[in-house]
């Protein structure tokens, strides 16, 4: 193995993650990958902004992110490490559950979070592993996911 592939990280933008995500076009929670093993692991942020469709009506006077979405927030990061592999490539990613979720702390506009999934176990067309969501290396949610692939 050379040293540049020791060192590299595989980055995605937002336009390249879309390709991989397709259907979750607009609702998308996943702004950039810093870093992903296909079938391992992915390091990804979500640049959190009050123009969000989600802080529409919700929490007036005091805007926090839906727990429920930064737990999507991290099935979506997961459904990347998963359809990066060769045998799901172009295939869809369906969240199949979570367990043992735990809110630590709000997310409010203006937070980045950066959301860390690492697969366990990947069997047939199932993934299971479990993530953890960060602002400012402050952990806000943390849990075991499952995914489905169709």
């Amino acid at each position: 193995m050379s040293e540049e592939t020791e060192t590299s990280t595989h980055e995605l933008d937002v336009v390249e993650i879309q390709k991989i995500l397709p259907h979750r076009y607009p609702m998308l929670l996943v702004d950039r990958v810093l870093d992903y093993v296909p079938g391992e692991k992915v390091i990804a942020k979500k640049n959190v902004s009050v123009n969000e469709a989600f802080f529409q009506g919700h929490f007036p006077g005091n805007p926090v992110m839906p727990g429920v979405l930064i737990v999507e927030a991290m099935a979506q990061a997961g459904a990347i490490a998963l359809l990066t592999l060769d045998d799901f490539k172009g295939k869809t990613a369906y969240f199949g559950g979570v367990n043992k979720v735990k809110f630590r702390q709000m997310v409010k506009p203006g937070d980045t979070l950066r959301l860390e999934v690492t697969l366990d176990k990947i069997r047939g067309n199932a993934g299971l592993g479990h993530g953890t969501a960060y602002v400012d290396d402050k952990k806000v949610c943390s849990g075991d996911l499952t995914f489905m692939i169709g």
